[in-house]
């Protein structure tokens, strides 16, 4: 069964940082192109990085560059997104993603909040 399972997610002040983990069952991440998207409530999903198969170009929205690092562990079947400098603004919903040929396949979130 694929399955991806987040975690990692919490209350943090802003400024400080978390490190989300996203382990995979079902497939051979080394073959496929992962990310995070995220979804603040009240606004539509967003993508927050992705990188590709190779681990060339990672690919991060304009609000988290330099704050955020996006890795992957091909042998552990692990994906982590390291958030350092966090804003309120990056209070979401965080989603692992894994991108196959015609679809997504999604874990089920974890919750990130950025708050004094």
């Amino acid at each position: 069964q694929r399955q991806l399972v987040e975690s990692g997610g919490g209350l943090v002040q802003p400024g400080g940082s978390l490190r989300l983990a996203c382990a995979v069952s079902g497939f051979r991440l080394d073959f496929h192109a992962i990310g995070w998207f995220r979804q603040a409530p009240g606004k539509e999903r967003e993508g927050v990085s992705c990188i590709s198969s190779s681990d060339r170009s990672p690919y991060y929205v304009d609000s988290v560059k330099g704050r955020f690092t996006i890795s992957r562990d091909n042998a552990k079947n692990t994906v982590s997104l390291q958030m350092n400098s966090l804003k309120s603004e990056d209070t979401a919903v965080y989603y692992c993603t894994v991108f196959r040929a015609l679809k997504q396949d999604w874990g089920q979130g974890t919750q990130v909040t950025v708050s004094s």
